[in-house]
């Protein structure tokens, strides 16, 4: 890729930013990234349309305060450099005076670089993400986050979730879930007898999907459809009972899938596949009680408008969905995304503890989700 010295500039800092030229390949994030890691600059310009590259931190203050900076239209502001958090409360205060940078423009922070301050990093910034190997779909997170900051503070008030009650909740998954884990072994053992007897392939599912804040991470099944199930999507689309959803949202389900197995229909109807989802609860990808994490292909369609909302709420193996609507296939894609919002609205422990009392009972109903 072709790399530019940006023109007006201060001279100090011409020396020190770089600009991206675009190619067809590319999203139209246009970034301004502060640091100097090569892994990441070259993450940056192969899959952004543009963007500046500052050094330091001074850099980029010599550059928000030329001219012509307004014009280049910022999507998203990284920080891959070891800051102070007084720097960091510096550096987005000026930002704010400048009158240059949106306010739904998102800030993130190199989660590596942080020390003994997460808290109070997280608080100045509006993401804390690993940009170790930058394994998430960047385009989709900087459009979750812009999304979420223009209605944030005026419907603040409707998340009822404090910080003791994350805390509790937190304690509750692991010691739960710690639990679940060693009195289901025998069971862990009697599904991979069952799923191994009727085909060969693995035993357990996993694919990424996207949680909390579009947190990209593995999600753990056991397997219940037919090797490579998922490049079969193309060719039953015709099938999919959400193919004609009007709102942008984009969610696949076909009533009796031919792509599950025997036994596969069985794990479902008891949900017995879910039973690996403990150790994604037991790592802090997900919660017990939350949204379900969707497949990258189907979040990317909920960053763009207020659907964004429900991923304000943890991923989850059971939900209020699930409780209210499961088995049932009259479903739309608004009911389902409504009762998403509404658990990330409502969400508390005591809401949790009534979403598990009644999980039981929706278990055995059956469901081909």
């Amino acid at each position: 890729m072709q790399v530019e010295i940006l023109k007006n500039v201060a001279s100090e800092a011409r020396k020190k930013l770089r600009v991206a030229t675009v190619t067809k390949e590319q999203s139209d994030i246009f970034f301004l990234y502060i640091g100097n890691n090569e892994s990441s600059i070259k993450f940056l310009l192969n899959t952004s349309s543009s963007g500046l590259i500052a050094e330091t931190l001074q850099n980029a203050c010599d550059l928000v305060r030329t001219e012509d900076f307004k014009d280049h239209g910022i999507d998203v502001i990284i920080l891959d450099l070891p800051f102070e958090s007084i720097q960091i409360k510096e550096f987005t205060q000026f930002l704010k005076q400048s009158g240059k940078i949106d306010a739904s423009i998102p800030v993130i922070y190199n989660e590596e670089l942080i020390k003994n301050q997460k808290t109070a990093v997280a608080a100045l910034v509006d993401d804390v993400i690993d940009l170790s190997n930058w394994q998430f779909d960047f385009s989709s997170k900087i459009s979750f986050l812009k999304q979420i900051k223009q209605y944030e503070k005026p419907k603040s008030t409707q998340f009822n979730f404090t910080i003791s009650d994350a805390w509790l909740k937190r304690t509750f998954d692991i010691v739960v879930s710690s639990l679940l884990i060693i009195m289901a072994l025998p069971v862990f053992l009697l599904v991979a007898f069952m799923i191994r007897i009727e085909s060969k392939g693995p035993l357990f599912y996993n694919a990424k999907r996207a949680g909390r804040g579009f947190r990209i991470f593995k999600f753990y099944k056991f397997r219940t459809m037919v090797i490579n199930a998922d490049k079969k999507i193309d060719a039953l689309a015709h099938l999919n009972q959400y193919a004609d959803a009007s709102n942008g949202a984009k969610f696949f389900k076909i009533a009796n899938d031919p792509r599950i197995t025997k036994v596969g229909k069985f794990l479902r109807n008891t949900s017995l596949d879910e039973l690996p989802q403990l150790f994604n609860v037991l790592k802090g990808d997900m919660s017990l009680v939350g949204n379900r994490p969707l497949p990258l292909y189907e979040a990317a369609t909920l960053t763009t408008n207020e659907f964004v909302e429900r991923f304000m709420a943890p991923a989850g193996i059971t939900g209020l969905w699930q409780i209210k609507k499961r088995g049932q296939s009259d479903m739309s894609v608004e009911e389902r995304i409504s009762l998403d919002i509404s658990y990330a609205r409502k969400s508390n422990i005591m809401f949790d503890l009534w979403i598990m009392a009644n999980t039981p009972a929706a278990l055995l109903q059956k469901s081909d989700v």
